[in-house]
């Protein structure tokens, strides 16, 4: 590779020390300018490698440094971009407040308080990294936090990160077990890990995790109660989809309830199992979960009526060889089959001499299957507008289920907020064509990006939203296509594909 001028050594050779010395000179654009160069070269080598990993005639060794080579460059990288990260958010709040400043001098109104810029300015950050990543917001700003700890407060980490010694998991599972410790207590914990680098190489990051912890409750036993404390009040539960039509139920609890909920699980399979359950240990004690919140034996659960939508064609309901897949709303796309049973159960009262499902009020909490119709190419829902500022409820739930997640860039969070697209202050209608899904973070959406609008791409038909960053960079989405591979002209082409269901159908 032949470097730009700025590279060359006095000697008129590029050695790797004079390059070195020539970058820590330049400015960000340069580097910026060298990177670009490295990353062409190697994008080029990835979509097309040519005889580059042909084993013919090569060693395994030659693979194996390869392998580590780039392992090294991986930990360089990551250290870096958490260098330029924490810059950028350190330049974002400086823009932010000289802006500040000068709006309350021209207007001749007070400068408002400095902590409440910062906080808009590193949301604005956190909106940059996502969209320049490609992470979801909540990632980017927890990489945020940490990178900013791993540069101010954990050199020694940062050191290990970008020198090859420690992987950018581990460091990063460090900072954000850091994250409940006091400045100069997390430089004593990252001193002390420094020295135990080498006991500590073959460590996973829950080791890791414990490492910062046993430190930090050795060097500061008092602060340990208020940290558990801290800790205590980020109690919650999430549910992450998963595939085929499964999840996967996270709790997060004090470790004795943890614990204790796990042994009661884990008796309850054995006893499943020793009765004749012939499910595995791990599903006994899921079914076991399911049952003691849903389906207690002693029928002391206090009832609860549940929404939830399902969006399926009439094709995967009564054909199970068409290859239609239905979508619950808050989750995605689940195979037919997994729900097909449950609809027909909750649509169809029982033959005689069968039990409903239901118990003796099966009548009265029967649902009724609503017909959703599906753009004519984007196979997605459309239709409905409303004169009223806040959405209807009747448009909330069709946004719900046309959108299923939030519609943020990258964002896998639930729908918690309907938003106007363009603002009913400047003139947006409350229609299904202005509006989104959003959580709460992303309905931000005026303060954390330079713009959100509505596009028309004749390529990629149906409802699409671009969002742009402060730093420029543009992310488009979409909602969640119903059909995917098989599109609504070839459901027509079907000659036995059944009518649609009346809307008085059960």
């Amino acid at each position: 590779m032949t470097s730009a001028p700025w590279f060359r050594g006095s000697s008129g050779e590029d050695t790797p020390e004079e390059i070195l010395a020539a970058l820590r000179g330049t400015d960000p654009a340069g580097l910026t300018h060298h990177l670009g160069d490295l990353a062409f070269l190697l994008q080029g080598l990835a979509s097309d490698p040519g005889a580059l990993f042909e084993t013919a005639g090569r060693s395994r060794r030659e693979f194996s440094d390869l392998l580590g080579a780039i392992q090294a460059s991986r930990g360089a990288l990551d250290s870096l971009e958490a260098r330029a990260v924490t810059a950028l958010q350190d330049a974002t709040r400086r823009d932010r407040w000289d802006q500040a400043r000068d709006r309350a001098a021209h207007e001749g109104a007070a400068t408002p308080s400095r902590a409440r810029i910062e906080r808009e300015a590193d949301g604005a950050t956190v909106t940059d990294v996502s969209l320049l990543t490609r992470r979801s917001p909540h990632m980017a700003g927890r990489t945020l936090a940490s990178a900013r700890r791993l540069v101010e407060t954990l050199p020694r980490t940062m050191s290990a990160l970008a020198d090859g010694r420690l992987a950018g998991d581990a460091a990063y599972a460090v900072a954000d077990a850091s994250a409940v410790l006091d400045p100069d207590l997390a430089r004593e914990v990252d001193r002390i890990l420094g020295e135990r680098l080498p006991e500590m190489d073959g460590a996973g990051t829950r080791r890791w995790r414990d490492a910062v912890a046993t430190i930090a409750g050795e060097l500061d036993p008092e602060g340990a109660t208020l940290r558990h404390r801290r800790a205590h009040r980020d109690r919650h539960v999430t549910m992450t989809p998963g595939q085929h039509g499964m999840a996967t139920l996270t709790a997060r609890l004090s470790a004795l309830d943890a614990q204790q909920l796990h042994r009661c699980l884990n008796r309850e399979a054995e006893r499943r199992r020793a009765a004749g359950d012939r499910n595995g240990h791990g599903a006994a004690m899921a079914d076991a979960l399911v049952d003691a919140v849903l389906r207690p034996a002693d029928g002391s659960a206090p009832p609860v009526t549940l929404e939830v939508g399902v969006i399926i064609t009439d094709r995967a309901l009564f054909r199970p060889d068409s290859g239609d897949i239905a979508h619950l709303e808050g989750y995605g796309a689940v195979p037919a089959e997994a729900v097909r049973e449950q609809l027909r159960a909750c649509t169809t009262a029982p033959e005689d001499g069968q039990s409903d499902p239901f118990g003796p009020d099966g009548d009265a909490v029967r649902v009724m299957l609503r017909r959703l119709y599906a753009h004519p190419t984007a196979d997605e829902l459309v239709a409905m507008d409303a004169t009223s500022r806040p959405f209807p409820p009747a448009m909330r739930r069709f946004l719900s289920w046309r959108d299923t997640t939030c519609r943020g860039p990258f964002c896998n969070a639930t729908i918690r907020q309907y938003d106007h697209i363009v603002p009913v202050s400047r003139g947006g209608p409350t229609s299904l064509d202005n509006g989104q899904g959003l959580c709460a973070h992303c309905n931000k959406k005026e303060q954390l990006h330079a713009n959100v609008e509505r596009v028309e791409d004749p390529g990629r038909p149906g409802h699409r939203v671009r969002w742009t960053g402060h730093s420029g960079t543009e992310r488009e989405t979409g909602p969640t296509r119903l059909l995917t591979g098989r599109g609504p002209a070839d459901a027509a082409r079907d000659d036995d594909t059944p009518a649609p269901l009346d809307d008085s159908s059960p």
